[in-house]
C-alpha cells in the first residue's frame, strides 16, 4: 500500500487532505525556517515558499519512519506590496499588516516538495548480469527516486476591514500563526472577497499540485484515496 507522509504540523493541511479523501500520516520536521532562509539568502516570496517546503520534506524524508513512503512538504508565504509575509506571531505585526491589506490584494504562494523514499531498482540486490547493465531477476522496484517541487499561487482580494474588526480577529489568536495573518478556511474567510487561482493553495496545500507531483513518482492520487 502506497503511504503518504505530510511533513507539516498544520491542522488546515491535514484536514484538507482528509476532506479530499487522501490517506496520509503526519510527521513534523524540526526545520528552523529562519536559519534556512539565512543560509540561502532567498528573499523572493515564490522561491522562499519552495525552499522551505523542500527543507521540511527532506528533513522528514531522512527519518527512518519515512522509509518506503512518499513525503510531501509544504510552506506558504504571502506576497504583499513586494514584501514576503510569513507568520506574524505578534498582535502588533498582525494589526499593522491587516490595516494595510484592508481593501487591497496580495498573492499567497504555497510551495510543495515531494520526496519518494521507496526503494528503487538501484537499491535492489542485483540479479544475473544480462550484459546490458540490467538484472534479469524480473523484479520491479516501486520507487522512482523522485525529489521535485512546484509552487501554487493565488491572488487574494480583501474587503475593507475596520480597526475594531481587525482587533477582534487578532484577539482570537487565529491570524498569529498563519502566513499573511489570515486564513480562508476559518474566521478570516469573512474578510476575503475573492480568490483568483487555486483556493486550496490559500489553505496551504494544492491537491491538484500534489496530484501532478505524484504523477512524476509514478503514483496516481487515486491510490491514496481512503477506502471508506
Amino acid at each position: 500500500m502506497t503511504r503518504l507522509i505530510l511533513a507539516s504540523q498544520s491542522p488546515a493541511r491535514t484536514k484538507l487532505l482528509a476532506d479530499a479523501g487522501i490517506r496520509h500520516s503526519v510527521l513534523v520536521s524540526d526545520v528552523d525556517e529562519d536559519a534556512v532562509q539565512a543560509r540561502y539568502g532567498v528573499t523572493d516570496p515564490h522561491d522562499t515558499a519552495l525552499l522551505l517546503a523542500r527543507a521540511k520534506a527532506e528533513a522528514v524524508a531522512a527519518l527512518p519512519e519515512a522509509e518506503g513512503a512518499l513525503v510531501i512538504g509544504c510552506d506558504s508565504v504571502f506576497e504583499f506590496d513586494g514584501e514576503a509575509h510569513g507568520k506574524p506571531y505578534t498582535a502588533a505585526v498582525a494589526r499593522e499588516r491587516m490595516l494595510r491589506m484592508s481593501g487591497n490584494s496580495g498573492v499567497l504562494h504555497t510551495g510543495h516538495w515531494l520526496v519518494d523514499c521507496r526503494a528503487t531498482a538501484a537499491d535492489d540486490e542485483p540479479g544475473e548480469d544480462t550484459g546490458d547493465g540490467a538484472a534479469d531477476d524480473g523484479a520491479t522496484a516501486p520507487g522512482s527516486g523522485a525529489t521535485l517541487g512546484a509552487v501554487a499561487s493565488a491572488e487574494v482580494h480583501f474587503t475593507d476591514m475596520d480597526p475594531e474588526e481587525i482587533d477582534a480577529y487578532i484577539a482570537t489568536g487565529e491570524p498569529l500563526h498563519c502566513a499573511g495573518s489570515f486564513t480562508i478556511d476559518g474566521l478570516g474567510g469573512a474578510f476575503i472577497l475573492k480568490v483568483d487561482g487555486d483556493p486550496h493553495a490559500v489553505v496551504g496545500l494544492s491537491v491538484s499540485t500534489l496530484r501532478s507531483l505524484l504523477a512524476h513518482a509514478n503514483v496516481r492520487i487515486t491510490e491514496l484515496w481512503s477506502a471508506e
